[in-house]
């Protein structure tokens, strides 16, 4: 059984694409890891929040004969505001567009940013992962936000807006019955025909999990409900 409901994150993970074919850049150098994908979840590193806004508008009564006759409905536009603990350095800065001066410093380069598909993995309360997919997108981090330590520490977690945009392929993330191509998909671990390998592929252009992912422990299949766990 699967449920409309989730809790917590489990992770998130991240790859570069690239801008023409919307293949996963898989180069340590110009993507963020051999494989080119990560996930993010390393010693004090991960997720502390994954807000997703944008996904449907209210829509817009159309009028006739005095009556309301129709309602119009404009494009899905999300957007994801994403905190994290922590996580390496290196791609941040990639994923924002930050070039090396070779001298240890970094500036933002100039023309498009880079195209970045991220998946966010919580779970529904069957226990049941719940995959929020976008294969192309843009990160920007609009500040930094430093305070003196006092008795207490004062931390600063990296966060980002993550913007959705159509993915470069045209064949990904298409509504079958109109043939529209939206630039947001959800998973469900426990729909019949739910292949890891397949989602994984699709949001990441053409990615094969090395392990990453079917090693990691947290993320579940089962259909065991999570504590606390009685829903219908």
């Amino acid at each position: 059984m699967a449920g409309t409901s989730f809790s917590g994150i489990n992770w998130v993970a991240f790859g570069i694409v690239d801008s023409a074919t919307g293949k996963i850049i898989a180069d340590a150098g110009k993507g963020l890891s051999e494989t080119g994908v990560v996930l993010v979840d390393g010693d004090g590193q991960g997720a502390t929040t994954a807000n997703i806004t944008g996904l449907e508008a209210a829509g817009t009564k159309q009028y006739a004969n005095n009556e309301a006759k129709r309602v119009t409905h404009g494009a899905q536009s999300p957007q994801l505001a994403l905190t994290m603990l922590d996580m390496p350095f290196e791609y941040g800065q990639k994923m924002k567009g930050y070039h090396s001066d070779g001298k240890g410093g970094y500036v933002l380069k100039g023309g498009p940013k880079p195209n970045v598909a991220v998946m966010v993995c919580s779970s529904d309360f069957w226990g049941n992962a719940m995959y929020d997919c976008f294969a192309n997108g843009e990160l920007i981090e609009g500040a930094h936000n430093h305070g003196t330590d006092t008795n207490k520490e004062v931390d600063y977690n990296s966060a980002y807006t993550y913007s959705a945009l159509s993915p470069i392929p045209n064949n990904v993330f298409i509504d079958p019955a109109t043939g529209t191509q939206q630039p947001y998909k959800q998973y469900n671990s426990a729909d019949p025909k739910f292949d890891m390998a397949s989602m994984l592929s699709e949001v990441f252009g053409g990615y094969k999990d090395d392990g990453t992912f079917s090693n990691h422990g947290k993320t579940t299949s089962s259909t065991t409900p999570v504590s606390g766990g009685t829903h219908a």
